[in-house]
């Protein structure tokens, strides 16, 4: 009888802890699910003295406006400043091609670095091929997003490679860019 008395109180206790937590979803609003499109069961109609059987979700918080991205600079690594200084060593010296050598390095170590790709096309319009040198001047713009200054810089090395290349018109439209100013 003892054991039957003991078996009832633990399954009775069971029971409690269920109904207990049970109790505490009911307590929380559940998660909505997004929806993905497909149908939903329609909702169940309501008399009209009864109660929703889940709360309403709470208002979307307001939307802050975006902001724009932080800005960034652009630097060369100890490895790579040390090369283009080294390049530009060379170039002094008019040694264009050990010059253009090192710079290839340089862009070996720090390929997406548009400061490299500003000193190459200089170099390019020092050795005369401004086409070289606009489609550097392209690759550093697109590199330099959110550096105004490192855009401004390729801004004027495209400006010049077109302007080398009697293309005026196109140079003025690139200086006219709100990152040239």
């Amino acid at each position: 009888m003892v054991q039957k008395h003991r078996s009832l109180s633990t399954l009775a206790a069971a029971l409690a802890a269920v109904a207990l937590l049970g109790g505490c979803s009911l307590l929380s609003p559940r998660p909505t699910q997004p929806s993905n499109g497909s149908a939903s069961p329609s909702p169940q109609p309501q008399s009209s003295g009864s109660l929703p059987s889940s709360p309403a979700p709470p208002p979307a918080p307001p939307v802050a406006p975006a902001l724009p991205p932080p800005s960034r600079e652009n630097h060369l690594s100890p490895a790579t400043h040390s090369l283009v200084t080294q390049a530009r060593t060379q170039i002094s010296h008019g040694d264009l091609d050990g010059a253009s050598a090192t710079l290839d390095r340089a862009l070996r170590i720090e390929p997406n670095n548009p400061l490299l790709w500003i000193e190459r096309g200089r170099l390019r319009l020092a050795e005369s091929d401004p086409h070289q040198s606009e489609g550097c001047g392209r690759k550093a713009l697109a590199l330099a997003s959110g550096d105004r200054g490192t855009q401004a810089q390729a801004g004027r090395l495209l400006a010049d490679a077109l302007r080398a290349q009697g293309r005026n018109p196109e140079a003025i439209e690139v200086e006219r860019q709100p990152f040239m100013h």
